[in-house]
């Protein structure tokens, strides 16, 4: 092998490690950008879910709350429901308000003790607790409703960090691949250069065998004559 095909080959070769380890690096930036990516999803959509967690967890209380004081979770639970509206506060100062009115109105007429006032008196305090058990209800329907909204919006953003992570990864997967690919590539050349002088000196070796050894000795002159030596006459 020539000095000269000797420098192509190594020239080659270091060509193709050079390019190798190009392809190789430029792949694993592509990687690690992606997986950066990656990284910050999953942290924004983290920081989401706790912001929006305190509103999912209240209208999912409402919620239940809303079917127990239907009557959708039992009879005892719905007994429990309509009890904690008839025994708090609010229940206790309107009907406390409304009985003075009744009572105050009937001594102005004089009809303190009449049938009417009494019937007035029966009927206040269970139209007074029907109508907060349906004002109970509707309250709660509000924090049901603000609970499925954040829930929803937990959902959407779920979706939307799921997609783009998605996309992320399958670019880290064409970078590896890609990177793979330039690699083998890269090597690919050296070898075929590699293939290609080998190829070439071979085809000169067949054309020219014994090229190399013209030059190696001294042929005898073409009908040179040889004379004995002797004594002269």
């Amino acid at each position: 092998m020539t000095f000269a095909a000797a420098a192509v080959i190594g020239s080659a070769v270091v060509g193709g490690v050079v390019a190798s380890k190009s392809a190789k690096k430029a792949a694993n930036a592509q990687t690690q950008a992606a997986q950066m990516g990656i990284d910050e999803q999953r942290t924004q959509f983290e920081a989401m879910q706790a912001l929006l967690a305190p509103y999912v967890g209240v209208g999912t209380s409402a919620l239940g709350q809303q079917v127990a004081l239907m009557g959708g979770s039992g009879v005892g639970p719905q007994r429990d429901a309509i009890q904690a509206i008839e025994g708090g506060e609010e229940f206790a100062a309107l009907t406390r308000q409304g009985e003075n009115a009744i009572l105050q109105n009937a001594s102005a007429t004089g009809g303190l003790r009449g049938g009417n006032t009494q019937d007035a008196l029966a009927q206040f305090r269970p139209q007074v607790l029907s109508a907060l058990i349906d004002q109970q209800y509707n309250r709660l329907g509000g924090l049901t409703s603000m609970g499925q909204s954040s829930a929803a919006g937990q959902a959407a953003m779920g979706q939307q960090a799921g997609n783009n992570i998605s996309n992320l990864m399958q670019q880290q997967g064409a970078a590896q691949a890609g990177g793979a690919l330039a690699q083998g590539q890269a090597w690919g050349n050296v070898f075929g250069q590699v293939s290609q002088l080998g190829g070439a000196m071979l085809t000169g070796a067949i054309a020219n065998p014994f090229g190399g050894l013209g030059n190696t000795g001294t042929a005898l002159a073409p009908q040179q004559s040889i004379r004995p030596m002797g004594r002269t006459f």
